[in-house]
């Protein structure tokens, strides 16, 4: 069973919608027992770092995931501002985040060669993953997503960086580490692309 968690960031209902789509079993949980029988936890997130981390901690739901993700080893997969908070800090607020994958969030208006570029970064990229990673399974040579954001993970050692696009310098769009999984970018608003890696996630 998967669980999306829904502690008042992102679209649950779009992500819940893929999933009946392809008769994968999901549920929403929105309380520490919503998780009971969950094997595996997709973690969405819009708009900013130490609000979504406040909402998080706020909803009860942080020491809750640390167990299940960091001691039972449950597979996680972080969405947008859910994979910004995988890492260990950000630009944009002061707030430490989970710190599930080592590094730190930085502001594409402060990169050399990005800053120039028009912000958010909004629309359709090419994604260029790592070879044969199981996550993009089946879309090595044409994946495309849909991005909105203005802040990219830069992971602490770069083998945890799984993808990359580029918007004025190429950046880890997906992040990995164990059973800890992110990515930049919206599956759930990147038609037959969102649904294959969602698909390839559940069949982890």
């Amino acid at each position: 069973m998967i669980a999306i968690i829904d502690y008042g960031l992102g679209n649950i209902l779009a992500f819940a919608n893929v999933y009946k789509r392809l008769n994968i079993p999901v549920t929403v949980a929105r309380t520490p027992a919503d998780l009971n029988g969950a094997t595996k936890l997709i973690l969405p997130g819009v708009g900013a770092f130490d609000h979504a981390m406040k909402l998080l901690q706020d909803a009860g739901m942080r020491e809750p995931l640390d167990e299940l993700v960091s001691q039972q080893k449950m597979p996680v997969l972080g969405i947008c501002v859910g994979m910004q908070i995988l890492a260990s800090e950000s630009d944009e607020g002061s707030l430490p985040g989970l710190g599930w994958i080592p590094g730190q969030v930085k502001a594409f208006r402060t990169t050399p060669g990005a800053a120039e570029m028009p912000l958010p970064h909004m629309g359709w990229n090419d994604v260029q993953p790592s070879t044969g990673h199981a996550l993009f399974k089946g879309m090595e040579n044409d994946a495309r997503f849909y991005f909105l954001h203005s802040f990219y993970f830069e992971c602490a050692q770069p083998q945890h960086a799984v993808a990359r696009a580029s918007y004025g310098v190429d950046f880890s769009c997906a992040v990995q580490s164990g059973n800890v999984y992110g990515v930049q970018f919206h599956p759930e608003k990147s038609h037959h692309f969102g649904m294959n890696l969602l698909k390839n996630f559940a069949e982890l």
